[in-house]
């Protein structure tokens, strides 16, 4: 006779972070399904920020909470509980940027109506009858789920469920843009189709590696490393896939070819969104897979991070130089900065671990308010972001250009900024790992990419302003609330640093 399968003892508690969200976006769903029109927007956004931030309170008053829950499916750790700080701080932020609404005359940043054809007649009448995608905030709550679940999933099969989770929702977002919709909408499909295939390999190596452990637990996945110390053609194809699947959601090389492209045709708060929150939960995730799942053959995969880091870090660099648009220049500069961030994964060390999430931490708002800024300069036709035409924009609004050349010096690594530490600390992690040609590459593309931070600027403060050149708007509060703690958190970190570094030591390390 057989035997009913037991049912699972669950503690709530540790996982209630990732509940308020959850509670949040499905009721935002009901809301957009049965609220009147008029109200969908206020109640949208008291439950998303209200859910972000009571998601932040209660993962601060468990902080000290170290458990495994669901049956060994989801491991609450310090390295969990940091990253998920990181995300709801930084969704919080994003929040405030898809919040605006006196950027563009029609409205915000996205279509009224994302089945509208762009430029047709329904399109034009939802416009003028001040319709608004309050669709956009379960989607992006549902999203932030994913993201918290994805760094915190202790078996293969919950990573996957939590990556598609964060995945769709942003196919969705990227093609809602309310300006250069075709351009936005070719974003969402690249990035689907993309998304999709780095999807099937992170699925067919999780196969892989389960025809080789037994199990999808990571645990036991370290187990069976230790049991079986030979190596096998299933674990190599397996860790193989799995690395596809997660360096193609960071934007390593050569899986990098989909970020450009969507991150010039996104929303500006969803590009944000995107090119911080993600970047953290999918570095959170790798740094779960190969430190507590694969750990003992660290040396079949080090140096191929290594290759892949160097690669990154150069690709990105170079290529960033001849980008003449703003957001595309970004894009690439997001590839390095992944280049940097891998660096201090490749050390597979407490001190890699530590320089990681520093990383993470300032290179999110730093980003955040890079996008912050572009969002704000604007001509006829929407955002103004080519190069050129931010010429003496330094005169024209001196504390804006100032708050961008903040963020492009952070980005180059110079001293008294976020970057300058976060470099330093991926840096030094990679020496104690005797990565010496890494740092060394790592030098080089900094060198290379502070020519085209620097350009920036020089053409900021130091250029002549075209007569019918673009205008800067003047920001709600939200705007000008998420672009302060943007350059805040970018200075204080560059300047007092070690309060911030105590805390990512105490976390300790991931829970097996």
């Amino acid at each position: 006779m057989n035997e009913m399968m037991p049912t699972p003892e669950i503690d709530y508690l540790p996982l209630l972070p990732m509940i308020i969200v959850a509670a949040a976006a499905v009721i935002g769903v009901i809301v957009e399904a049965f609220a009147p029109r008029r109200a969908r927007r206020p109640l949208q956004l008291v439950l998303a920020f209200g859910s972000l931030i009571g998601a932040f309170a209660a993962l601060v008053w468990q902080s000290g909470v170290r458990s495994t829950e669901v049956e060994g499916a989801v491991v609450i750790d310090g390295p969990s509980v940091i990253l998920q700080g990181i995300v709801l701080l930084l969704a919080i932020v994003a929040a405030l940027l898809i919040s605006e609404r006196t950027l563009d005359p029609a409205g915000d940043a996205f279509a009224p109506r994302a089945s509208a054809l762009p430029g047709s007649e329904d399109e034009r009448q939802f416009t003028s009858r001040g319709y608004l995608q309050t669709e956009v905030w379960p989607l992006f709550l549902f999203s932030v789920l994913g993201m918290m679940l994805f760094p915190a999933a202790n078996n293969l099969l919950v990573m996957f469920v939590a990556l598609e989770v964060m995945s769709l929702p942003l196919y969705l977002l990227a093609g809602m843009a309310r300006r250069r919709r075709l351009l936005s909408q070719e974003a969402a499909l690249k990035y689907f189709i993309l998304g999709a295939f780095s999807s099937a390999f992170f699925l067919f190596g999780s196969a892989l590696t389960y025809g080789y452990a037994g199990t999808i637990q990571f645990s036991g996945i370290a187990e069976a490393l230790t049991a079986q110390p030979g190596r096998s053609a299933l674990l190599v194809g397996g860790l193989a896939l799995i690395g596809v699947g997660m360096l193609f959601k960071i934007g390593a090389v050569p899986f990098h070819q989909w970020v450009p492209d969507v991150y010039q045709g996104s929303p500006s708060p969803i590009t944000a969104f995107m090119a911080a929150a993600v970047k953290v939960a999918a570095i959170g995730a790798l740094l779960r897979v190969l430190y507590v799942a694969f750990g003992g053959i660290r040396w079949d995969w080090q140096f191929m991070l290594w290759v892949i880091a160097g690669l990154t870090m150069l690709v990105g660099s170079i290529v960033a130089i001849s980008q003449s648009d703003i957001k595309r220049m970004l894009a690439y500069s997001s590839i390095a900065q992944a280049g940097f961030i891998l660096v201090g994964v490749s050390a597979a060390s407490q001190a890699g671990l530590d320089a990681s999430l520093f990383y993470l931490i300032a290179y999110g708002f730093t980003t955040m308010g890079t996008f912050a800024v572009v969002s704000l300069v604007r001509d006829s036709t929407g955002e103004a972001t080519k190069i050129s035409q931010w010429a003496g924009l330094g005169r024209k609004s001196p504390v804006l250009a100032t708050c961008f050349a903040i963020f492009m010096l952070a980005l180059a690594g110079i001293p008294l900024t976020s970057g300058f530490v976060g470099k330093f600390l991926v840096f030094e992690a990679a020496l104690a790992a005797d990565a010496i040609v890494v740092v060394l590459i790592g030098v080089l593309a900094s060198i290379i990419a502070a020519f085209f931070y620097v350009r920036v600027i020089v053409v900021m403060f130091f250029s002549d302003p075209p007569e019918d050149g673009p205008s800067v708007v003047i920001p709600s509060a939200a705007t000008t609330l998420a672009l302060a703690i943007s350059v805040a958190v970018t200075v204080i970190l560059g300047v007092l640093p070690q309060p911030v570094l105590d805390l990512i030591e105490q976390a300790g390390v991931f829970l097996g």
